[in-house]
């Protein structure tokens, strides 16, 4: 199978997912199903990449199995978390909902569908990796792929302290600073944004691998200014109150950093 073949083949897998996923959503009036299917839906289509790739096979394979193990973490993270709360709707929906009442199963169909182009977008850096003929890694490869276990670890370590703050306090009103998430408002995001850009190192030394950039940025587009931390912000104000705002003031929004001095006793 040619390249623009696999690139044919991956867009219908994933035309396929989240169109079901939207069907399903409709079914059972929960659109958080979508954070299941985006994360889940990596494997498919890096393994088609992975197994059916003209390149050195230990590279394509290698990077297929890496970029797996993150979307089946994630998902199988995600669908725990969304099946608990069920039949309660993620509250970043609920807002979407309101701004898209006129007709909000057309707008969620966009959504998704747009969900689906970025998970494409995402995979291209695998595409031009799987075909990589080089019989051996180079250097800028191997910072990669330690930059992207680095990223896969620390979102791990980041949902794991979350989840166990939640399970020993039980009160949604509180703040989580324990572990990384004293140093980043969002530290899971931070460690998924720079998964991608260990990608993107993986894939430069590819003929127009450059061109893979396209993929880190359009995470931190839509981490930064989408359905990432735009709205979680939002919802988190409205729900921790003023908690939550001395948190915004003392702790960086994304990269890890020291903290700020608290102005509140």
């Amino acid at each position: 199978m040619n390249p623009s073949e696999l690139l044919v083949v991956s867009a219908g897998v994933l035309l396929v997912i989240f169109l079901g996923t939207w069907f399903l959503s409709i079914r059972y009036n929960n659109y958080s199903f979508v954070d299941v299917a985006w994360s889940l839906s990596f494997a498919p289509v890096v393994l088609i990449y992975g197994l059916l790739g003209g390149g050195w096979q230990p590279r394509r394979l290698v990077v297929a199995a890496l970029v797996a193990m993150w979307s089946l973490r994630l998902g199988t993270y995600l669908w725990g978390r969304v099946s608990r709360h069920h039949p309660k709707e993620d509250p970043r929906y609920a807002v979407l909902r309101e701004e898209w009442k006129a007709d909000p199963q057309k707008a969620f169909l966009w959504f998704f569908l747009a969900q689906a182009l970025l998970v494409w977008l995402l995979t291209l850096p695998v595409h031009l990796i799987s075909r990589n003929g080089t019989p051996s890694f180079a250097f800028l490869e191997l910072i990669g792929l330690g930059l992207w276990c680095a990223g896969l670890l620390g979102e791990a370590l980041a949902d794991s302290q979350l989840r166990r703050f939640k399970a020993d306090q039980g009160d949604v009103s509180r703040v989580c600073r324990t572990g990384l998430w004293r140093y980043s408002r969002h530290p899971n995001y931070f460690f998924q944004s720079l998964l991608w850009w260990g990608l993107f190192l993986v894939a430069l030394p590819v003929p127009w691998g450059w061109c893979s950039v396209a993929a880190p940025l359009a995470m931190l587009w839509f981490l930064l200014r989408v359905t990432g931390i735009p709205l979680t912000e939002k919802l988190a104000v409205a729900s921790k109150g003023q908690d939550y705002l001395d948190y915004q003031a003392t702790t960086s929004a994304f990269v890890p950093w020291f903290p700020k001095p608290s102005k509140h006793p």
